[in-house]
């Protein structure tokens, strides 16, 4: 059996990227992806390779942030104790 791990939705990227008042350019060079694969991960009309999803997921989580999700489906972001403005 295949461990499915939830992935972000287009909505919980562009929420996050909001919050931590980050630039789309700022995004890319965190997760070391390119802005049009932010542009893409945001738009929702395509959905981003696994790779670049676990990226932009694994910078964003570093920045103090976390995905929530329900039955495998993003519905929001939570902030932890972290401060990103540091």
């Amino acid at each position: 059996m295949v461990n499915a791990q939830p992935e972000i939705s287009a909505p919980q990227v562009r929420a996050a990227r909001a919050w931590l008042g980050w630039s789309q350019e700022f995004l890319a060079k965190q997760a070391g992806v390119s802005k049009r694969a932010v542009v893409r991960a945001e738009s929702g009309s395509s959905q981003p390779h696994k790779e670049t999803a676990a990226r932009l997921r694994t910078a964003l989580e570093a920045a103090g942030l976390k995905f929530l999700f329900f039955k495998m489906r993003g519905t929001g972001i939570e902030v932890s104790d972290l401060d990103p403005k540091e």
